[in-house]
């Protein structure tokens, strides 16, 4: 028996709406959606599947960016993507574990909802212009137009700079130690200057209300962390190195960008609702 369509394309589906979203639940109603539709479709006029999936599945985040906009708004504090916890292999694929990085979904949420949705489907996808424009709703000439916008503002916002695999988890392993001996010097020695932490605690934990700016600021914050009873695991989030902690106060996902050997951007999510994919890797995939 051939495997439906759907099934043999959900993780794809799933990145796609994820990446729309930077919420794996939302990218799960998505799909929800998506299959309730795909049910009712008549398969014989469908005559590339995948394709017509993706378009399916991008025109639902859409919808469904519009509700999440409006909920956003009164966030309370930073909001940050849902970290998920992967398999080692997706960092293989160099593209696809940076566009599902902590730091790069959070430049996207920075992108309009159609902004967005072209990039994704057109740097990360690879999709041709015309599929884009048709699962957009806008004319090819105009999804070319909006993907050059799209990548110049991403490009001054991004990372420049990436790291090996090695030196990424040489630099957690150091980040981890320090975060043990709670010495602000050792925090110090790892960090950039100008290091910034962003955490998320969505009002269910105590977390910075706004972004944290300097090494002193950023180590004093760390060092003066309770670390009794707290488990400090290295894991793997959204396709690189990172850190899992877990305590009887609750837990949170540590992601790291990482320049020249020191830290430079610090994501911490504690917010408890977005911690529920830690513990089973998911499946992502281009």
């Amino acid at each position: 028996m051939t495997e439906d369509p759907f099934v043999a394309h959900r993780s794809l589906l799933f990145t796609v709406a994820y990446e729309m979203l930077g919420s794996a639940a939302d990218a799960e109603d998505v799909l929800q959606e998506t299959w309730l539709r795909w049910a009712d479709v008549d398969r014989s006029q469908v005559h590339d599947p995948r394709a017509y999936l993706v378009r399916a599945v991008t025109r639902q985040a859409l919808n469904r960016i519009r509700t999440l906009s409006r909920r956003r708004e009164d966030y309370v504090g930073e909001w940050l993507p849902e970290p998920l916890l992967t398999h080692p292999d997706v960092a293989d694929d160099v593209e696809l574990a940076e566009s599902v990085s902590i730091a790069m979904l959070t430049v996207l949420e920075t992108l309009q909802p159609v902004e967005r949705a072209v990039f994704v489907l057109r740097e990360v996808f690879d999709m041709p212009y015309d599929e884009v424009a048709e699962a957009v709703g806008k004319t090819p000439v105009a999804v070319r137009q909006i993907a050059r916008r799209a990548r110049n503002h991403v490009a001054a916002r991004q990372p420049r700079v990436s790291v090996s695999r090695s030196e990424h988890q040489a630099v957690v392993v150091r980040f981890v130690a320090a975060l043990h001996t709670g010495r602000i010097q050792d925090l110090l020695e790892i960090m950039a200057p100008d290091v910034v932490l962003i955490a998320d605690g969505g009002g269910f934990t105590a977390a910075a209300p706004a972004p944290l700016h300097g090494a002193e600021l950023v180590a004093t914050m760390l060092a003066g962390t309770d670390r009794a009873e707290v488990e400090t695991t290295a894991v793997w989030l959204n396709g690189a190195p990172a850190i899992r902690m877990e305590s009887d106060s609750g837990r949170a996902a540590v992601s790291l960008v990482i320049e020249k050997g020191r830290i430079t951007r610090i994501y911490a999510t504690s917010n408890p609702q977005k911690l529920t994919r830690l513990d089973k890797p998911t499946d992502l995939t281009r």
